[in-house]
């Protein structure tokens, strides 16, 4: 954010603190304007040359902090998480220096690119422009053998149906190669042998998925018990872990605790409460993160897994001692908000992929009414699971 010379804040992407620059394409507004980087004519302390050639010259819209070295671009996060919080939340807490990931770069487990009309080319979309995609030569984020995936796809294109829309390259935690195709339309496709076919004489071994418009996730060609590829796993694994161990920790101790796991996923989360001798009750929304959850997670008394939205499950759950919530980027529902109310654990755990939708559920949360009293929000503590980016993954505990 800069200042125009007649003082209106104007949002520029792609600058870093302390850059004088000139601007373009400038969007004015009654309070504000909107704008682009023309030139930098001097350049703030914390700019750097972005490493992506994608970055400035189709200006992908995959990063937006390439420009930034890494301790400038972890303040900016943390300052927009201490932000929404104030702002959003008003909330007045402290939210110390972030995480930071072990790897900067090449630690994407799962990167999804768009189709060019025609199957000409796949790749990402331009920043502001999502009726466009550029043609991709290499993800800095992706890990390697995602990459060699990628070099070996790219050439088959044609293979892919003729009403493909998006496409999924995943490595999962055993190293197994997938490829998904995701299709807008119904119409059959056969060619997904040929495609495995074409990649193992490029030396590549991937199991080939296929999901039409409205159908099931089915496998064309490739290992058959793999785990399901659009199941969701955080695409940056080993930090993911250290957060679900850390924010598991800030539970306290579970021993013979009635725990309520939301957002379960394929629940790992759920089988490191089990861990500390919690009773867990699970839900999670994918049919078949709940069945592949319940094919290779602990069984018996202490677990009980249900599939459906949090809002409708929960009020049919046992009362929870605490309770750990890991919901998507729209954050969490009012039902679910109110039912976390009204049982009132002893302690919460709120783990966010967004800082806006973090603070207004942590508002409702914290918020003393007639009716009930609010939660403390005792510590808030950012990860920088998505460096490069303006992602951030914060966990946030309460006490009741």
């Amino acid at each position: 954010m800069g200042r125009l010379e007649d003082g209106r804040a104007v949002f520029v992407p792609r600058t870093a603190p302390g850059d004088l620059v000139e601007l373009t394409a400038i969007e004015g507004r009654a309070r504000f304007a909107r704008a682009r980087v023309a030139q930098v004519v001097e350049p703030g302390s914390g700019r750097v040359s972005p490493r992506c050639v994608h970055y400035e010259r189709e200006l992908c819209g995959g990063c937006q902090l390439q420009h930034l070295d890494p301790p400038t671009q972890l303040e900016a996060k943390r300052q927009i998480v201490a932000d929404a919080l104030v702002r959003i939340g008003r909330l007045e807490v402290s939210v110390p220096p972030l995480v930071p990931a072990e790897a900067a770069w090449e630690y994407r487990s799962r990167i999804t690119l768009a189709l060019a009309p025609g199957r000409r080319h796949a790749g990402y979309h331009p920043l502001d422009r999502p009726d466009r995609v550029f043609p991709l030569e290499r993800c800095h984020l992706a890990r390697p053998e995602l990459m060699v995936l990628w070099d070996a796809v790219r050439g088959a294109l044609p293979l892919l149906p003729a009403d493909s829309q998006q496409l999924v390259l995943r490595v999962d935690r055993a190293g197994g190669l997938h490829v998904v195709v995701k299709a807008t339309g119904g119409q059959a496709w056969t060619a997904g042998p040929r495609l495995r076919e074409r990649l193992a004489a490029r030396g590549v071994a991937a199991t080939i998925w296929w999901q039409p418009d409205q159908g099931a996730l089915r496998v064309m060609a490739g290992d058959r018990s793999a785990l399901p590829a659009t199941v969701f796993e955080q695409v940056h694994p080993g930090l993911a872990d250290r957060i679900r161990a850390e924010a598991v920790a800030a539970l306290g101790a579970l021993g013979g605790v009635h725990a309520w796991d939301l957002y379960a996923g394929i629940g790992e989360t759920t089988e490191a409460l089990l861990a500390g001798r919690a009773q867990v009750s699970s839900v999670e929304l994918d049919r078949q993160a709940v069945e592949y959850a319940t094919a290779r997670g602990p069984v018996g008394s202490n677990v009980s897994r249900h599939q459906g939205r949090v809002e409708a499950v929960v009020g049919t759950l046992p009362t929870p001692g605490v309770v750990i919530t890991n919901p998507p980027r729209a954050g969490m529902a009012p039902e679910a908000l109110a039912a976390i109310r009204a049982a009132h654990p002893g302690r919460v755990v709120y783990i966010s992929c967004d800082p806006a939708t973090l603070a207004r559920d942590l508002a409702v949360l914290c918020a003393t009414t007639e009716d009930a009293p609010g939660f403390r929000l005792r510590s808030v503590q950012a990860y920088d699971l998505f460096p490069q980016t303006a992602h951030v993954e914060t966990v946030a505990v309460l006490e009741g």
